[in-house]
């Protein structure tokens, strides 16, 4: 659901506005540690201090997302401005900008070990295994991730319905527009480099929610997480699942982020992999989903620009009687030239 989240808000900023962005995790980060910093208590003395601000984890929770808006919108004027491959170079630096800070910065981040995440509370409720103990729902224990899960369900379908809207309002006709041909836009009145600079915003504030709750179910952040394959990963998810389409961006999400689970686990089954931990000739279960990636990209660039969304909606023509229409493709016959009179 996280996964979902954060495509989401990816595909608003790629697939509807056209602006290439290999910087989410970087958005994510700032979500994820966000939380972090301003829920958690201080501790320690010494070089092995922690700051926090000890917020309550709702509030923390979002004003993680309020940071990462601010973040992007630090980098607004940027991206305003640049296009295509230099703002895709662009937010390439802001990974590697963020993972030095996260590994230079102990006192806020932990540094190379991370930080342990505060769990989330609502009104004395904790969404842990323990408190409250003993907590089941028709005899099936409701623990920390059980109740994780209806908490990422809620800020799925508030991701999914503030997104329709915008792409259904003249903000999402704007974008389109920014995205089909500048100079139409500017026409019609459309204000290029503001709207540009909102989507990022908007798409950074998406990924600050997804990091935030990628925190909560992980219980520990580390710098690592949060690198470049990352980014290429949400890419991945939008392109499969069909840019500019909310519901092609959650199946796009919602496969890559399965896929690697599934193949760890049924790793022993199946052929040429080798389980995590184990030694062996084979490929590890998340090389073998980074290929599968590979190859989804490469069969729904050639036949399936549109993505799994695009696949949803193509429907077959049907006669007048209601019988499917089976295209044919008549053989062309060569017709002698006509004679030209002087």
């Amino acid at each position: 659901m996280a996964a979902v989240i954060g495509a989401i808000g990816l595909n608003l900023l790629s697939g509807t506005t056209g602006q290439l962005s290999l910087g989410h995790a970087f958005f994510l980060a700032v979500g994820a540690y966000g939380y972090v910093w301003l829920a958690a208590e201080p501790s320690g003395t010494g070089a092995g201090s922690l700051y926090g601000l000890g917020l309550p984890p709702v509030l923390a929770f979002v004003l993680a997302i309020v940071l990462a808006g601010a973040a992007g919108g630090l980098f607004s004027p940027i991206s305003g401005r640049l296009r295509g491959m230099y703002l895709g170079i662009a937010t390439l630096a802001l990974v590697f900008l963020g993972h030095h800070m996260m590994l230079n910065a102990p006192h806020v981040t932990g540094g190379f070990n991370g930080r342990s995440v505060p769990p989330l509370d609502i009104l004395g409720f904790s969404f842990t295994d323990t408190s409250p103990d003993g907590l089941a729902v028709l005899g099936v224990p409701f623990g920390g991730l059980e109740r994780l899960w209806y908490v990422g369900l809620a800020l799925v379908a508030v991701a999914w319905l503030a997104a329709r809207n915008i792409l259904r309002g003249r903000p999402g006709r704007a974008l389109g527009a920014v995205r089909d041909s500048e100079v139409a836009a500017a026409v019609m009145g459309v204000h290029l480099t503001r709207y540009r600079a909102s989507a990022f915003i908007v798409s950074s504030m998406y990924a600050g929610a997804a990091g935030a709750l990628l925190a909560l179910v992980f219980k520990r952040v580390v710098p690592d997480h949060f690198g470049l394959l990352l980014s290429i990963d949400y890419l991945a998810m939008i392109v499969i699942g069909g840019l500019g389409s909310v519901g092609g961006a959650a199946c796009g999400a919602v496969f890559v982020a399965l896929i690697p689970h599934l193949l760890t686990k049924y790793a022993d089954d199946l052929p040429l992999l080798t389980a995590p931990g184990t030694t062996g000739s084979g490929v590890s279960p998340g090389d073998a989903a980074r290929y599968l990636y590979g190859t989804a990209i490469v069969l729904v660039l050639v036949f399936a620009p549109g993505g799994l969304a695009g696949l949803a909606h193509r429907r077959p023509r049907r006669k007048g009687d209601g019988s499917p229409r089976t295209r044919r493709f008549p053989l062309r016959t060569r017709t002698a030239p006509k004679e030209h009179t002087p």
